[in-house]
């Protein structure tokens, strides 16, 4: 079923930037996608309006912004992969309005992240950081005092999600007590208990992660005034996006004492590429850890996503599925024998199913498998429709009133 293609595989664009994944070229290659060109670093908006042009599926990570400008130049953009956690780089708005699919990796690298904040909490309770930084000097700073062990301590994990319900199975394996605070009710692993006041959970806690989305909600939510509230001497962990902890109030709070270390992955503005200046507020300071936006960047968690995120690429691309797209309403139909599949993205208006419902039936073209489903903005049909009719069907679809894009897929 999937050699029997409308557009031949080889003149598929294939557009891949910032070292994405050598899997995911493989299983490009291995699904018959072999015009790929790839980029090592990540480009700005003007360079993104050039290079889009003609390209029909674009690959990109964190630092890529997809913009509205970006998504108009893109002539024949059928898809974008995000090989990455998030997607908040991309405009998803102009995306669905030009019925373009957008796929992440949002659970691939959990893992990777979750050892790490387990590693991360044995360095500081234990202030290796400073012991390395002063063996480095040529001091020998030997000495227990400031050190303690992770048994028996409690950890406070902020967003109970993929990576904060790994990191609590984690520490408790490590004799951890493990509370969380999420805003959604969430069942507890093993002994973890929720608490429903963030202030508590801070005031319990001998070490604080963060492991939410950048939104509304969570924007500085770590500021001056939550650390007032947090336990004397804790350690701060951001391993989640840069924006929701307030680094100048954290530079304060281990000034004072308030605060014994601090882990931040994450930055409010970050360079543009490996090798670039970073400064940050927290540079210099004692028993805190900074790290270049490396929580999920191990190999294992990189060949995942890059294995997740082509999947649904491919699958998109061959047979229309859209299943784990933030733009497209997520459809998937099985192929039927003896059909071609037609892909319909059109306006969410009223009446769009029965025009094309009956604009086929007209011309006695006889649907052989149908799904529709919506979102507040477009809807997408996946139709297979008798073989030896289907470019009638196409060229009808396409004329039917609000279509944003169709396209015949075998």
């Amino acid at each position: 079923m999937t050699s029997r293609t409308s557009y031949p595989r080889n003149k598929i664009k294939i557009l891949l930037l910032e070292n994405i994944s050598d899997a995911a070229v493989r299983e490009l290659e291995a699904a018959g996608y072999a015009s790929i060109q790839r980029i090592n670093g990540a480009l700005s908006e003007e360079q993104l309006i050039g290079a889009v042009k003609g390209v029909h599926l674009l690959g990109i990570r964190s630092k890529t912004r997809i913009t509205k400008n970006v998504i108009e130049a893109a002539d024949k953009l059928l898809a974008i992969g995000a090989f990455c956690i998030g997607v908040n780089q991309v405009d998803l708005k102009a995306a669905t309005e030009k019925g373009i699919a957008v796929f992440n990796a949002p659970y691939s690298n959990t893992r990777s992240v979750a050892e790490l904040i387990i590693g991360l909490s044995v360095m500081l309770i234990r202030r290796i950081a400073d012991k390395n930084a002063a063996a480095h000097r040529g001091v020998w700073l030997k000495e227990a005092k400031g050190s303690f062990e992770l048994r028996g301590k409690t950890l406070g994990i902020i967003g109970y999600g993929n990576i904060g319900s790994q990191v609590s199975g984690l520490a408790e394996a490590m004799g951890m007590h493990v509370i969380y605070y999420d805003i959604a009710t969430k069942l507890p692993l093993g002994n973890a208990k929720q608490i429903g006041d963030l202030k508590e959970l801070l005031n319990r806690s001998h070490i604080v992660t963060l492991h939410v989305p950048s939104d509304a909600t969570t924007r500085n939510m770590i500021n001056a005034e939550t650390l007032r509230s947090i336990r004397k001497g804790a350690i701060l962990i951001n391993y989640s996006r840069g924006d929701v902890v307030d680094l100048r109030a954290v530079g304060k709070a281990v000034r004072s004492g308030k605060l014994a270390g601090a882990a931040i992955d994450v930055f409010p503005e970050e360079p543009e590429k490996s090798g670039d200046p970073f400064a940050c507020e927290l540079q210099n300071m004692p028993n805190v850890i900074l790290t270049p936006h490396i929580g999920g960047s191990t190999e294992e968690a990189q060949a995942n996503i890059g294995l997740d995120v082509t999947s649904k690429l491919v699958k998109y691309l061959d047979f229309g599925t859209s299943e784990g797209s933030h733009t497209v309403p997520p459809v998937s139909l099985p192929p039927q024998a003896g059909t071609h599949r037609i892909l319909h993205i059109h306006r969410n208006i009223p009446g769009v199913l029965g025009e094309i419902n009956s604009r086929l039936s007209k011309r006695s073209i006889n649907i052989v498998g149908q799904y529709l489903n919506t979102n507040p903005d477009i809807g997408y049909v996946i139709l297979d429709v008798e073989s030896k009719l289907s470019q009638e069907a196409f060229d009808i679809l396409k004329k039917v009133k609000g279509t944003v894009r169709a396209r015949l897929v075998y």
